[in-house]
């Protein structure tokens, strides 16, 4: 676990210090929302679900019957798929910001976003464009796949269908905690400020915590997968490529969140760089003598973060 590491929290009060941090932040994080709808082609049907619990005698409230409606339509499953690496992809692009599904974007990294979610929202809507033009054929083949447990009312027209799909995403500046207090003289008011910066101050901890908590784990596995079994050099531990090149992303990533220059951030940047120098996955699985090294230097990097 992560618990073990501590980031000094900002303090809720608005010093000149730390308004000018605020400032910093605002400078070079944005909010970055996204928001997908799709279809999931699945329908709950009450009159299955009685008579499966009727014929095993069983309590009415032990089971369910979801029926796929299109059985396993290529072009769904193809924007379904499609619509999940995106969330997945929007997630490692950015960090935690607020718990409305607001993440935070460094402003270093937009111009990659931009262009990456932009492309996404293109392809979402062409796969979107090819499963209409396929649904009635699909609808035409389930009604053969699902025998009498089809019903032509648990198929929308195309027009509703297509409203069940939608792509959305905004980047909005970071707000400025100091503009608040400027501007509010009361003490109603002041107490009002003050929740803002709290707030404010909790979701800049949590951004940064989530990126070295990523980070750290991406480290642990990377440790526990170079391990042998038993340690002996002849029982090597499996590991996708994955474990590599998630890591060489992050170190991006740490880059550009480190916007307070924050050294242990950076020193475990650049440990992590020198770790990965030269590493191939296909050479730690081929050099034992590699594999042995980078774990040692990834261990080293794990235990001086250990305060």
């Amino acid at each position: 676990m992560f618990a073990h590491m501590s980031i000094a929290p900002i303090s809720a009060s608005l010093t000149a210090n730390q308004e000018a941090a605020h400032n910093v932040f605002h400078q070079s994080l944005v909010i970055a929302e996204l928001n997908i709808s799709v279809w999931t082609g699945r329908k709950l049907d009450k009159q299955a679900t009685r008579e499966v619990t009727v014929a095993n005698n069983a309590d009415a409230n032990v089971g369910a019957f979801h029926k796929k409606l299109l059985g396993d339509c290529a072009e769904l499953v193809a924007i379904q798929k499609h619509a999940a690496n995106v969330r997945n992809w929007h997630y490692e692009q950015t960090s935690l910001w607020g718990d409305l599904g607001q993440r935070a974007l460094p402003t270093a990294r937009f111009p990659i976003y931009y262009e990456g979610i932009t492309g996404h929202h293109i392809e979402f809507d062409t796969l979107k464009e090819a499963f209409l033009s396929a649904y009635s054929w699909a609808q035409t083949e389930a009604r053969a796949k699902l025998g009498s447990l089809y019903r032509d009312s648990d198929y929308p027209s195309v027009d509703t269908l297509r409203s069940k799909f939608a792509f959305g995403h905004s980047q909005q500046p970071m707000p400025v905690a100091g503009h608040w207090q400027l501007d509010m003289v009361n003490e109603h008011n002041r107490i009002l400020a003050e929740s803002f910066a709290n707030t404010y101050n909790s979701r800049l901890d949590a951004t940064m915590r989530e990126v070295w908590q990523r980070t750290y784990d991406a480290m642990s596995k990377m440790s526990e997968r170079l391990d042998y079994v038993g340690g002996d050099a002849k029982d090597k531990k499996v590991f996708r490529d994955s474990l590599v090149y998630n890591l060489r992303d992050l170190l991006e990533l740490l880059d550009a969140f480190n916007v307070e220059g924050d050294h242990r951030m950076a020193s475990m940047r650049d440990g992590l760089e020198a770790a990965l120098d030269g590493v191939s996955p296909d050479a730690l699985r081929e050099d034992d003598h590699l594999r042995r090294d980078t774990k040692q230097k990834v261990d080293a990097i794990l235990s001086s973060l250990s305060w």
